[in-house]
């Protein structure tokens, strides 16, 4: 390539890392004063409704007793419907041994029991066989504007305030909402991780308490600046949806949640379309378990990266849709696109320093001159644009969430959460890579106590 085409490679890649760098941070600063200001909302009655959770558990021996346990303990008057999606270990065992407890059976706690070649298809298809369960169980005369089914995972707690909080008026008190979805912690944040070095345990606290840091702050915020455009989506965890809500999106299948990878944004898509609206509350949460592992880590954010490149195929049904404003449409849109921004982004963005260090290989005294000269500004700059947007919820996390005045740790987890951040490239080119090559089965994260030794982690890409 000629030195004028080189110059003109160069001037459009900084001046698309620069202007995606500063919408970017624009971004940010508009999603983060609605979050800061936000302050707690009148709850309602739990009475007033019938709420029934779904627990779906493939292979979840080693958690599921205590969830139902928790589940069972906190909310009394509330119905458990444990998903066994054909487990291979004794998760069906486990639930029924606590159905049985005291001698007795608790009428309150069911079992769905899938069996393969239907089970074991995605979270999506266990949801719906609860779904059908429950349709049937209920029978034909119930109220079912007033019933709520909550998907939990198999390690989920929410928060014993939780119902309280979803039933006030702004939420499923308004009967136009559909769905609310709770704020989500993770519960190990703190806990001394396992490990056979120092470092190893080190990092594994690090990177849960990076998952904390992300959903209790830019999630968060994100979600409560969804309020302003109509568009908050909902989560695999800790997700409210009104039975009547998921009964208008059924169709004749009885199949309220599609095939995505990411079936809790696709439910969202559906019902927002279908005229419903959703709620956010970080009033309370739900917490789960963090993950320590980085290889379990992007084989999680992995599928979800490719659940959401899955998801493009509703921009037409969002763009078209009567019941999203045009704000709306392009919110989610937006939302979509990001898989797509990362892989185009990770190929532009290397553009200008690959080339600063070819050029000063061939004359570093030119590049020198040429750096003092001023062009440090732009540098100063391109990276402060990049790393801003993601450094700033460190501190915010360390004073909104922690109740700490410590700045300067805030300041470092927020670049280490920027580091964190750009793992999300090698999961979109991974999600990418299974796409193309048709690899779309769903597969499960496995828990920090599930032993790794011998078993292959479902991620093939």
């Amino acid at each position: 390539m000629s030195d004028s085409g080189l110059k003109i490679l160069l001037s459009v890649t900084q001046a698309f890392a620069l202007t995606m760098s500063v919408a970017f941070l624009v971004y940010v600063v508009v999603i983060v004063v609605p979050y800061l200001r936000r302050k707690p909302a009148p709850v309602g009655d739990p009475a007033d409704f019938s709420w029934h959770f779904f627990v779906p558990c493939r292979d979840e021996e080693v958690v599921i007793r205590e969830t139902v346990k928790y589940l069972r303990g906190t909310f009394r008057r509330a119905h458990v419907w444990v998903v066994d999606d054909d487990s291979d270990d004794r998760t069906a065992r486990v639930v029924r041994a606590v159905w049985r407890r005291n001698g007795g059976y608790d009428p309150n706690l069911h079992l769905v029991a899938r069996q393969r070649p239907e089970a074991r298809t995605g979270k999506g298809d266990a949801l719906n066989a609860a779904y059908r369960e429950l349709d049937e169980w209920l029978g034909p005369d119930a109220d079912r504007d007033q019933v709520v089914v909550v998907v939990v995972d198999a390690d989920g707690r929410p928060a014993p305030n939780c119902l309280e909080v979803c039933a006030a008026d702004h939420l499923f008190g308004d009967e136009t909402v559909g769905a609310v979805q709770l704020d989500v912690r993770m519960s190990n944040a703190r806990s001394r991780p396992p490990g056979r070095t120092w470092f190893s345990r080190a990092f594994g606290l690090k990177l849960a308490q990076l998952q904390d840091l992300e959903f209790r702050t830019a999630i968060a915020a994100i979600q409560t600046s969804r309020g302003f455009t109509g568009t908050i989506s909902m989560g695999g965890n800790g997700q409210f949806t009104r039975l009547s809500a998921l009964d208008s999106i059924a169709g004749d299948e009885l199949a309220p949640w599609r095939g995505s990878l990411l079936e809790d944004f696709e439910l969202g898509v559906h019902l927002l379309t279908a005229g419903w609206r959703t709620g956010f509350t970080p009033d309370s949460y739900v917490a789960q378990e963090g993950l320590y592992s980085l290889r379990r880590f992007l084989v999680q954010r992995t599928r979800w990266g490719q659940g959401t490149m899955q998801c493009m195929r509703y921009l037409r049904r969002i763009w078209d849709s009567p019941h999203l404003s045009t704000l709306g449409a392009a919110e989610m849109m937006y939302y979509l696109a990001q898989p797509w921004m990362q892989l185009l982004g990770s190929l532009l963005y290397p553009v200008p320093f690959i080339m600063l260090l070819v050029t000063t290989a061939g004359d570093p005294g030119q590049v020198w001159t040429w750096f003092t000269g001023g062009a440090w500004i732009l540098f100063a700059i391109y990276g402060s644009f990049g790393l801003l947007p993601f450094v700033v919820w460190g501190p915010i996390y360390q004073m909104k969430c922690l109740h700490s005045k410590n700045i300067f740790r805030g300041i470092g987890m927020g670049l280490l959460y920027a580091a964190y951040i750009y793992t999300f490239y090698i999961t979109s080119w991974r999600a990418l890579f299974r796409l193309v090559r048709g690899r779309n089965g769903w597969a499960k994260t496995r828990r920090n106590t599930e032993a790794s030794a011998g078993v292959k982690v479902a991620l093939d890409a």
